[in-house]
C-alpha cells in the first residue's frame, strides 16, 4: 500500500515538475522581460521592489528542472507567493565584485545589461569588442559601450521588448539605460576607458558563472557533485518542448539503470561538456564523418572526435549519460542529429536572435571597408 502510494507520489510529482517547466520555458521564450523577471526574482525589498539573486538571473536565462533531489515543482514564483527578505542562495563572489552596496542583488536594469551580454557567443567576444569600439583606437569610451549595447538590446529577445521596468503599473526599478556595471566599466566620472583583455576577461568569467549557478542549481545537497540524472536533465533541457516528453522518459530511465544511478558527475566533468557546446560546428561535422565512413557512431568515436577535433576530455561516465539519453534504439550508436539538434537549441535560445543586430550595426555604422564588413558578418555567422 505504501508503495503504490509513493509512486503515486512520484508520478504527479513528476508530471507536475513537466508541466510547469514546459510553462516556465514560455515564460523565458515569449514573454516580456518586465514578466520573466517579476517571475524569476526570488527577493522583495520592504518598499516593494523585487531583486534577483544571481542563481535567478541564471534560472531566467537557462531552462533548468528543479533537481532531483529536491520535492520542487517549478523554479519562478507567482505573485504574492514571496517572503519579503527571504534570499534563498548564498551571494554569487563573481556578482559580488560589481555590487555596489554588497546586497548580493540583481536589480531589473541589471538584469537587461547581464541578459544582453550573455547573448555575445564566447567565440564572437573579439568581434563583439570590435563592434563596440567605434574609433578603432583598441578601446571604448561610455558614450561608443552605450550606443552599441542600445543597438544589441534591440535585438535581443528580452531587451527589445522591455518597458523600463514598468508592469502593471509597478515600477520594476529604473531605466535599462542608466544601468549595470556603467560606474566599474568607466569610473563614477564615466571618464574611465576600457581595454579589450578587461572585456573579453568579464565576459568569460560571466559565461562561466552562469555555468557554476547551473551546476549548484542541481547540486541540491552541497555534495560537489550532481547525479547522472540531474546531468542529463541539464542536457535535455533546451530541447524543443515537441521532443521533450520523449527525452524525458529516457532521462526518467536513469533511476533503473545500474551503474548509472549512482553516477557522480563533477564541475570539472559538466564545464568540459559545456566547453563542447560552444564547438559544436566542428563536432557535428566530425560526428557526421564518423557516421558516414562506418555506418554508425560508437562511444569510442564520440570520445575520439571531442578529443582530437575539439580538444575536449570527457570522462567515460559523460559518454555513457549522452549515451544512454541519446542512442534511440539501444544499439550503442548514438542519434547523432537529435543530439546535435539539443545541444544547438540551447546556444541559439540564449543568444537568439542577435545576429540582425550585427546586420544593423554595420549599416548604421558602417565605416570601415567592405572587407571589414564582410569579415564581422562571416565572424560572427560562423560562431553561431
Amino acid at each position: 500500500m505504501f508503495s503504490s502510494i509513493q509512486k503515486a507520489v512520484q508520478f504527479l510529482s513528476s508530471n507536475g515538475r513537466k508541466v510547469f517547466f514546459n510553462y516556465e520555458k514560455r515564460i523565458r521564450m515569449r514573454s516580456p522581460p518586465e514578466k520573466v523577471f517579476e517571475y524569476f526574482a526570488s527577493f522583495e525589498a520592504d518598499d516593494g521592489e523585487i531583486f534577483m539573486t544571481p542563481a535567478d538571473l541564471m534560472r531566467a536565462v537557462v531552462p533548468v528542472f528543479p533537481p532531483s533531489e529536491s520535492h520542487l515543482v517549478r523554479d519562478g514564483y507567482l505573485r504574492g507567493e514571496r517572503s519579503p527578505g527571504e534570499l534563498q542562495c548564498a551571494p554569487s563572489k563573481f556578482f559580488m565584485l560589481f555590487d555596489t552596496n554588497s546586497d548580493g542583488h540583481v536589480s531589473f536594469k541589471e538584469y537587461i545589461f547581464f541578459v544582453t551580454l550573455l547573448s555575445i557567443p564566447e567565440s564572437s567576444f573579439s568581434v563583439a569588442f570590435k563592434m563596440f569600439d567605434l574609433d578603432s583606437n583598441g578601446e571604448i569610451d561610455i558614450d561608443e559601450f552605450k550606443k552599441v549595447m542600445t543597438l544589441m538590446r534591440a535585438h535581443n529577445r528580452q531587451g527589445a521588448h522591455h518597458s523600463d521596468g514598468l508592469r502593471g503599473g509597478r515600477n520594476l526599478g529604473g531605466h535599462v539605460e542608466n544601468g549595470g556595471l556603467l560606474q566599474d566599466f568607466f569610473g563614477e566620472d564615466g571618464k574611465k576607458r576600457l581595454q579589450y583583455d578587461r572585456f573579453v576577461r568579464f565576459l568569460r568569467d560571466l559565461h562561466e558563472e552562469i555555468l557554476k549557478l547551473e551546476f549548484a542549481h542541481y547540486d541540491y545537497k552541497f555534495r560537489g557533485t550532481i547525479s547522472a540524472k540531474d546531468f542529463a536533465l541539464s542536457m535535455v533541457a533546451a530541447a524543443d518542448l515537441k521532443y521533450l516528453n520523449k527525452l524525458l522518459d529516457r532521462v526518467d530511465d536513469l533511476d533503473n539503470e545500474s551503474p548509472l544511478s549512482r553516477t557522480k558527475i563533477s564541475f570539472e566533468e559538466f564545464k568540459s561538456f559545456a566547453e563542447l557546446r560552444k564547438k559544436l560546428q566542428p563536432f557535428s561535422l566530425a560526428l557526421f564523418c564518423f557516421g558516414q565512413v562506418n555506418g554508425h557512431l560508437t562511444r569510442s568515436d564520440f570520445k575520439r572526435a571531442a578529443s582530437q577535433v575539439c580538444g575536449v576530455s570527457l570522462t567515460d561516465n559523460v559518454i555513457e549519460i549522452v549515451f544512454h539519453v541519446f542512442d534511440t534504439n539501444r544499439d550503442g550508436n548514438l542519434s547523432s542529429d537529435e543530439f546535435i539538434r539539443v545541444l544547438e537549441k540551447r546556444e541559439k535560445d540564449i543568444a537568439e536572435p542577435i545576429e540582425a543586430g550585427i546586420l544593423n550595426f554595420v549599416s548604421c555604422y558602417g565605416n570601415s571597408t567592405r572587407n571589414y564588413k564582410s569579415y564581422l558578418l562571416s565572424s560572427w555567422s560562423a560562431s553561431c
